[in-house]
């Protein structure tokens, strides 16, 4: 599979994403999770925990941070940091609503 290096992908309507929740996206291998927040601003994170690699996809969103459903590491799904005193991150993707449709570059 040839390698995706700054592409945009239609993930979808804004309608398809609930508020204050995330869902699944995958593009080719990369298995992305898309949240949008309260305020609907939205984000993509890998959906993959860095502690191990639990779906952040299935965690709870509180604020502008999701739980992993394994272990409960809380990760900023702003800038991929997980919380101290947990340690690590997870690769974002600049997110962008145009025409009411949610595109992620890759």
């Amino acid at each position: 599979m040839q390698e995706l290096i700054n592409k945009q992908v239609d993930a979808g309507h804004v309608s398809s994403f609930p508020v204050k929740m995330s869902k699944e996206v995958v593009v080719g291998s990369l298995k992305l999770a898309v949240f949008r927040l309260e305020e609907d601003e939205f984000y993509t994170i890998k959906n993959e925990c860095p502690h191990k690699k639990g779906p952040l996809v299935e965690g709870i969103v509180s604020g502008e941070h999701v739980f992993c459903p394994l272990h409960n590491w809380k990760i900023s799904v702003k800038d991929g940091q997980a919380a101290a005193p947990d340690e690590g991150c997870v690769e974002t993707y600049e997110t962008e609503i145009k025409n009411d449709h949610v595109f992620i570059t890759v």
